[in-house]
Formats: structure tokens, C-alpha cells, sequence
């Protein structure tokens, strides 16, 4: 059996009973899950969500941007009850968020170098932002504006800019839902190529979606997270 700082060593979350609330109401109850480790292939964990908004209140715990409940959650090391911890995790964490706003008319280069720029000190946005672009075949449409590019492309450019800074686990709230099959199949790919170099948790609604990417997959409903 592994001892518990090995186990925290390799798996970027464990989360031992946790509650989260989405304001007055629980978004997750007592739940206990693990997001490996980055290896090549499937390997997300996702999260199947009957409520989507629910998934989002996970997702932002996870990210360092509230504090659970209730429980245990360890992110990458990090003890995610305390300030401490959760300010060390944000920037070691890339987040694509399912209703994330964006600023009037930027292009996908622009939005890319805008999530740059929490890069380590020293770090070129440019060169970061062209790098992830080239290695998830945007770069042919870096100058189109995010608002006028299709879905495929608009979710692809949400995928780069969470993996600008080369996170050590990446959160990906409803990445793949609604996209046809052609589309979600190829944006995938993508996720399972970045599955090498971090962590990744996959939340969505759609079964068939989750399961091109993620070998476990969890359900969540009213609150209670269990294994599919």
C-alpha cells in the first residue's frame, strides 16, 4: 500500500468527503474521488452532471477559488481548507469554465496571451501563447475573433488559453457538450494529448463525450457523487 505522502505525490487531487455549496444549496454532498496522474491516453476522471451548475461549483473548489465545506481535498499537495493552500494552487491549475466571460472582440491569440499572463516570472506570453496554439492546430485561425469563430474552435481556443501555462492539473467544466460527434471527437484528441503532461478532470453532460476521453467516470445528481 502506498503511504499518504506517496499517494499525494502522485495523484493531483484527493478529495475524502467533501461538501461544496452553491450558495444556499449543497452542490456536492460527503463525495470521494481521485484525479490521477498524467499519463498518455484516457485518463481523465469526469464527472457526469444532471445540473451543470453544480459541476461548476465543483470545479470552481477545485481551482482554488472557494474553500470546501466540509471534508478532506488536497489539489496537488495542497491543503484546500486553508488560504495558504488555496493560494497556492491557483496558479498551478488551468481552469476552462463552462460560462466563462470574455472581452468584447478578442481574437484567439488575444485570449491565449491574455491567459498567459500569469506565467512564471521571466516567461514570454507571446512565445507560451504561440507554442499551445501550434500544438492544438489553432494557429491558422489565431487572428479570427472568439465570437465569430465556430463552436469547435471557440472550445478548442477555452482548452489552449486553460493550457497556456502548462498546469499541473486542468479543469475542464462542460468542454465537450453540445458539440457534434465529428467536432467533440476531435477536441478530444486534443484533451487526451494533454492528459500527458497534467492532470485532467472532465465535467459535462453528455455520456458519449465524457467516454472519449475519460476512462473513469463519476455521476453526479442532487448533490451525490457516485461511480458510474
Amino acid at each position: 500500500m502506498r503511504s499518504a505522502q506517496a499517494l499525494l505525490a502522485a495523484d493531483p487531487v484527493l478529495a475524502a468527503g467533501i461538501g461544496v455549496r452553491r450558495g444556499r444549496h449543497w452542490a456536492v454532498r460527503a463525495a470521494s474521488f481521485r484525479v490521477g496522474p498524467p499519463m498518455p491516453g484516457k485518463s481523465a476522471l469526469g464527472i457526469l452532471a444532471a445540473d451543470s451548475r453544480q459541476a461548476s461549483a465543483l470545479v470552481d473548489v477545485l481551482a482554488g477559488a472557494a474553500r470546501p465545506a466540509y471534508g478532506e481535498l488536497r489539489v496537488l499537495g495542497q491543503d484546500m481548507a486553508t488560504v495558504r493552500g488555496r493560494a497556492a494552487v491557483r496558479g498551478r491549475v488551468g481552469v476552462a469554465r463552462r460560462n466563462a466571460r470574455q472581452l468584447p472582440g478578442i481574437r484567439v491569440r488575444g485570449l491565449v496571451e491574455h491567459a498567459a499572463r500569469g506565467a512564471q516570472p521571466g516567461g514570454d506570453r507571446q512565445v507560451l501563447a504561440a507554442a499551445i496554439l501550434d500544438r492544438l492546430s489553432l494557429s491558422p485561425w489565431a487572428e479570427v475573433p472568439v465570437r465569430l469563430a465556430p463552436a469547435f474552435v471557440a472550445r478548442r481556443s477555452r482548452l489552449a488559453a486553460a493550457a497556456v501555462c502548462q498546469p499541473e492539473l486542468l479543469l475542464l467544466d462542460g468542454l465537450l457538450d453540445g458539440l457534434a460527434a465529428r467536432e467533440a471527437a476531435s477536441l478530444a484528441d486534443a484533451v487526451c494529448e494533454l492528459c500527458r503532461d497534467a492532470g485532467v478532470l472532465l465535467t459535462g453532460t453528455d455520456m458519449s463525450a465524457l467516454e472519449l476521453v475519460c476512462d473513469d467516470i463519476m455521476m453526479l445528481a442532487d448533490g451525490v457523487l457516485v461511480s458510474g
